[in-house]
């Protein structure tokens, strides 16, 4: 089945203490993702990239905090960004940090709501991003969306209200492997499904993504995938400036994407956290434009077996 598809760069750094991720909309670009998609039927369209709002926000209690009123800008234009797409079309946001997915899932979030469906999150991730402007050491917000998207913690006046918020029960976590104290707690209160990498090591990664479908389905959801790099073990994609060993390896990453499509009910997805600044000859970029193409449709057989040297 083809799909009109929308990429939209979200060239956000400013939730990350290591820059690098405003050239990743470009990086996946000059890998071929639009080409990629096309070779397969789709119908794509590419929007360029969006520019964070200009804005000013009170300082924030917490001194850690750096970048505040650019990323609350940011937020503010994902958020329209999203909620100025067709509602037909599928968008692919190629980021940029996760702080992008403060502004893209409840931008999502509300088409659904439009459209009478429930909403549903995958995130594909070595961190759960639940902090708070407050309970964040670190100061990097890109640690921060789904506290925000979820409603957990009150941002305003510091961000603009989201325009919908999600259910954490609609919301599941594949691959954590970085959590701390604080985010564990977080993540217990909220009810939020957790399938960490101790669990896949376990049970297998088709464990935990099947029950979730299954759930989607039978709500009739839509239903939003937040793959941030570093769901991915470093040793295949080294372009993020936030690495933990022990990631998805390449089969389990392309047995998620593949699962996805097979399922046809991923309406929205954001590529997070890409920094080519700290790749190996654009090999990560190259990798997830693989990875986006078994999302829609490219199958094991359509791999031809390059040439060895």
């Amino acid at each position: 089945m083809t799909r009109p598809i929308t990429l939209i760069g979200a060239p956000v750094q400013t939730g990350a203490w290591r820059r690098g991720c405003l050239m990743g909309p470009d990086a996946l670009r000059t890998a071929g993702l639009g080409r990629a998609l096309r070779e397969l039927g789709h119908e794509v369209r590419d929007l360029g990239n969006l520019a964070a709002e200009e804005m000013q926000v009170p300082p924030a209690p917490n001194p850690a905090i750096r970048d505040l009123d650019l990323c609350a800008g940011w937020v503010a234009a994902l958020q329209a960004g999203a909620g100025a797409l067709e509602a037909e079309t599928f968008p692919i946001f190629m980021g940029g940090d996760h702080l992008m997915a403060a502004g893209t899932v409840p931008g999502m979030a509300r088409r659904a709501e439009a459209a009478g469906r429930p909403f549903f999150v995958l995130w594909l991730d070595a961190h759960s991003d639940i902090h708070d402007l407050e309970s964040t050491e670190s100061g990097n917000l890109h640690g921060t969306p789904v506290a925000y998207f979820t409603g957990r913690a009150d941002f305003t006046p510091h961000f603009p209200a989201p325009v919908a918020t999600v259910d954490p029960a609609n919301i599941c976590m594949i691959g954590l492997r970085s959590v701390d104290p604080y985010e564990k707690q977080a993540l217990n209160a909220a009810g939020i499904d957790v399938a960490d990498m101790r669990a896949i090591d376990e049970h297998g990664i088709a464990t935990p993504l099947r029950v979730f479908l299954e759930r989607v389905a039978a709500a009739e959801g839509h239903l939003h995938v937040s793959f941030d790099i570093d769901f991915l073990d470093p040793g295949i994609a080294p372009a993020v400036g936030t690495t933990v060993p022990g990631g998805a390896t390449f089969r389990e990453a392309h047995l998620v994407m593949e699962w996805l499509h097979d399922s046809g009910l991923v309406t929205s997805l954001d590529i997070a956290e890409l920094n080519p600044f700290m790749d190996e000859r654009g090999r990560t970029a190259t990798l997830m434009v693989d990875l986006v193409a078994s999302l829609f449709g490219k199958a094991v057989l359509d791999r031809p077996t390059r040439a060895r040297t």
